[in-house]
């Protein structure tokens, strides 16, 4: 297949491959390929200093987050990065950097609508942002934040949001794809972002020389029913950062 590019703009960045066959997807929440790679590709900024960014909301800007899945038994060759028309940018790869999974337990954040549902009876005390979280609930929700984890490198489970729950970002630009104005207080925001799930999120990585803003993280969704028929292209895309 050809290099995934943002048309008008250039070559997404080449960001991580996920072996699906090496993952215990018998302990994830969602219903990965059982072979095969998921590639993740993100248009970064080092073509044009960061000027174009993908966000959600700007339906426009999709084509600058990529996820290829490659089947088990597909031929495939090492490719050479692209070449960028301007001889004043420089495009080059991120260094590799071999990783091992872990199994972990990941809660979700504490203003994700999961979260407020389980807080709450029959949807009481819901009606105001303030009243999101019961006045009993203080001291678990507190216990919670005591207990958030470092930003880090995940396949599934629940994104560890860098600012507000990243299911209403998705949500919110899902909704408006066509020219919507679906607003944020709409109920409709919290339906949908119930519908997401987390497929993937790389961190800001020294290591690996990546720096998403400042020192934020790249997320990507997707709904179940299109991960279980691998419409890997239905998968959305969010940025966030300090």
């Amino acid at each position: 297949m050809a290099w995934p590019v943002w048309e008008g703009h250039g070559p997404l960045s080449f960001v991580a491959s996920v072996d699906c066959a090496a993952l215990p997807t018998g302990s994830l929440d969602i219903a990965l390929p059982a072979d095969g790679t998921l590639s993740f590709f993100y248009f970064d900024g080092q073509i044009d200093g960061g000027d174009a960014l993908v966000w959600p909301n700007a339906p426009e800007t999709w084509a600058g987050a990529r996820v290829v899945h490659v089947p088990a038994g597909v031929a495939v060759a090492e490719r050479a990065l692209p070449v960028v028309d301007d001889e004043d940018v420089e495009f080059e790869a991120y260094p590799e950097v071999p990783l091992t999974a872990r199994v972990e337990w990941t809660a979700p954040d504490s203003w994700h609508p999961d979260f407020v549902a389980a807080l709450h009876r029959d949807g009481e005390g819901k009606e105001e942002e303030c009243d999101r979280h019961p006045a009993e609930a203080k001291a678990f929700v507190d216990a919670l934040w005591d207990l958030e984890r470092a930003a880090d490198h995940l396949i599934g489970g629940h994104a560890n949001p860098v600012q507000n729950p990243v299911e209403y970002e998705i949500a919110h630009g899902f909704l408006n794809r066509g020219g919507g104005d679906v607003t944020w207080s709409d109920p409709r925001v919290e339906e949908e972002a119930g519908r997401w799930t987390l497929l993937a999120q790389i961190d800001t990585d020294d290591a690996a020389d990546m720096m998403w803003g400042d020192c934020g993280a790249l997320y990507w969704l997707i709904r179940p029913e299109d991960l279980a028929a691998g419409r890997f292209d239905q998968a959305m895309f969010t940025m966030q950062c300090c």
